[in-house]
Parts: C-alpha cells; structure tokens; sequence
C-alpha cells in the first residue's frame, strides 16, 4: 500500500459508455482516487447523473468533449481510455509521447508549440479499447482493418491480466485490459497449458455475454425485440477477441496455436458464460484439472475454483470483480469441460482496469473492489 494519503487525480474518457460507467460507480468508493475528468463527446454539456441517474449527486464533473477539456495544469496521474478502437490510440499516442509528459487533444506532439497545452507531470494509461492488446501489428492490422498508428507504444503496453502479469502492471505506464472474451477464457486455460495438462489442439470456447457487451451505441441487432427470448450468435469464425485468446495462450504453452471460439449473445443485461471443451493430455484427469487450477489461484483474491459438481453461473459474480471456474469429467474419453463465469462489465472490463491501476499505484490490489456479487 502506497504511504501516501493524497489522491490520485483520474480522467475518464468515454464515460458515457457501459464500461464509462462502471468505473464511475466503482472508482467513487475508491478513498485514493478523486475523478477530476470526464469526457463523452455525444453528451458533452451533460451532468453525469442526467446521462445515468443512478450516479447522480455524486459531485462529479460535467461530461466534456475531449477538444474542450482545458489540459494545461490538470496535472493528472491516470487516465482511462474507454474509447472505441482505432480513436484510443490516436489520443494515447499524444498521451504518451516519447518523452511521457504531454497530452495534446487528439493531436501529436511535432513542435514545441505544442506542448503549450500539455498536461505536466507523468501519467499512466489504461486502455479499455482493443488498440493495444494484439503485440503483433500485421495482426492488429488483419483484424482490425487497418494499420496501427502508435506501433511504438504497441510494442511497449503490458496485457493487464493482473493475476499473470501483476510484476508487469506494477512497472507500466500503458497497460491494455483484455476483452472481456479473453478474460474468462485466459483465466481458465492458461494455468493448464503452461502446465501441459491439456493439448494445444481441438479447444472449443463456446462463450455467450449478457447484451451490454456490444457496447450502449444504437444498433438494430441489439433491439430489446431482436435479443428478447431469444440467443444468436455472432462473429462465427471470425470475432476479433479469437487473436487475443490465441496470441495469450500461444505465449503459455510456448507453440502458435488456434482456438475454435463462437461468441453468443444471450437475453440478459451483463454476465458473461464460458464452457470450453478441451483434450486431456496423456496421464491426466478432469480432478488434474482443478488441482493445477486451485494451485495457481488458491492466494488471488478475484478467482475462485469451484468444488467439485458445482456450476458456476452469471448470478453467482454479478456486479462483482469476482470469477468463478470449474472442471467436470466429460463422458468422452480423454476430454473435459472447463466452465468460467465472470460479470463481463467488471472483472471483463472496468474492475479490470481498477485492478490494474491498483497495482500501478502501489494500492492493495482489491481496493474498490471487494462488493460481494448481488443475488438475486
């Protein structure tokens, strides 16, 4: 825990959104962090309770356009980019300019004109868009249609998967939380592919998300008539969280590997399901499995492995940073069923990202985040 008693001073950009938020609602009981920013383009001019009521008389800022925020002399320690891709790393970009100091708009620091406006003192970024998470930039550009504009800084951002690269994250200046997608999948898989207890070949992430995950802009797709009583697919063979999952487990188990992963998304505001299909390697068992698993996680304070028989389910995490995992036998032989449930607003998102910023800073790890799912 850092000695200090001062505040750290947070911008949120892009707080109008679902994860936006959500950090709001979690960074609010945080007694370190004093919300000093906000910006959402669409809504500028609003106060953050008329946006969402729920956050009203919470004596936050009014929401700004990033262009009318008055930088100069903020001196902020942490910004959160909850920004669609493509636009978050044009102003992390400015953000972190090489020499770490200055943040321009949306603009790149070329002249020492430009610096005029820049915010002083060093700060760190935590990136809740997709911009930073692929390290590789011909992926990124494959699967995001177009080329990255801040390949230095893609190269430099840490995975913010906090319970595998909590060293990594306590270092960083721009840290990139993982999709929500990935989260659940990574947190369940990785500890048995680095321990070889499952072959690389033949895993099937079958993943269904409550309807937040698609974000709060209108689409016709997410009409309460499209999703009501009803569950599709979407992205078959071809969701961009598929490079991420494969590019983290390629890293653990040390070969390039592929994953078959079919997003779905289910009549409900936010939850998010994973059941995963795996082979077993010679020699062991689905109780191997949960050994190996209740090994690597028995001291993390947001993951816990389920005794044997028991399901985990969305209800059981809901509105916490919490995940759950279980293994069951598969009457295939040689198989098993590896099933992970988080909130994908929080642990997948902006619980995430508090986590993360909690190790940067030197703050226990939990704090802010230690509400107990609400059920039912």
């Amino acid at each position: 825990m850092t000695t200090s008693n001062k505040k750290i001073r947070a911008a949120i950009l892009g707080a109008s959104g679902y994860t936006g938020a959500e950090l709001v609602r979690l960074l609010q009981r945080h007694p370190y962090v004093e919300i000093v920013v906000m910006t959402a383009d669409r809504k500028a001019g609003q106060s953050i309770g008329r946006v969402f009521p729920h956050l009203s008389e919470q004596g936050l800022p009014e929401l700004m356009a990033i262009s009318d925020v008055e930088w100069a002399g903020l001196e902020l320690d942490v910004v959160f980019c909850a920004l669609p891709h493509a636009t978050s790393q044009r102003i992390i970009k400015g953000i972190l300019h090489d020499t770490g100091h200055g943040f321009i708009d949306e603009m790149i620091i070329e002249t020492p004109e430009d610096y005029a406006n820049a915010i002083k003192g060093s700060v760190k970024v935590i990136d809740l868009s997709a911009d930073f998470r692929l390290r590789d930039a011909e992926t990124y550009a494959n699967w995001y249609g177009g080329e990255h504009g801040a390949l230095e800084l893609q190269k430099e951002a840490v995975y913010g998967l906090c319970e595998h690269y909590r060293e990594e994250i306590k270092g960083a200046r721009l840290v990139a939380c993982p999709g929500c997608y990935p989260t659940a999948a990574l947190l369940a898989l990785i500890p048995l592919m680095k321990e070889r207890n499952i072959s690389k070949d033949g895993i099937i992430i079958d993943a269904k998300s409550g309807v937040s995950g698609a974000g709060r802009s209108l689409k016709e797709a997410n009409l309460f008539t499209e999703v009501s009583e009803a569950m599709h697919p979407y992205g078959i063979a071809s969701h961009r969280h598929a490079p991420e999952i494969e590019q983290e487990l390629s890293k653990a188990y040390g070969e390039k590997m592929l994953v078959t992963f079919t997003p779905h998304i289910v009549p409900m505001n936010r939850g998010e399901l994973e059941t995963i299909y795996v082979n077993l390697e010679e020699g062991f068992s689905a109780d191997d499995l949960r050994i190996t698993l209740e090994n690597y996680y028995k001291n993390e304070p947001f993951v816990s492995i389920l005794e044997e028989g028991i399901t985990p389910a969305t209800r059981n995490v809901r509105g916490s940073n919490n995940a759950q995992i279980a293994v069951f036998a598969d009457r295939v032989p040689g198989r098993a069923i590896v099933i992970a449930a988080i909130d994908n607003l929080v642990k997948g998102s902006s619980g995430q990202a508090i986590q993360c910023m909690n190790l940067m800073f030197g703050f226990d790890e939990s704090l802010s985040l230690e509400q107990i799912a609400l059920f039912p």
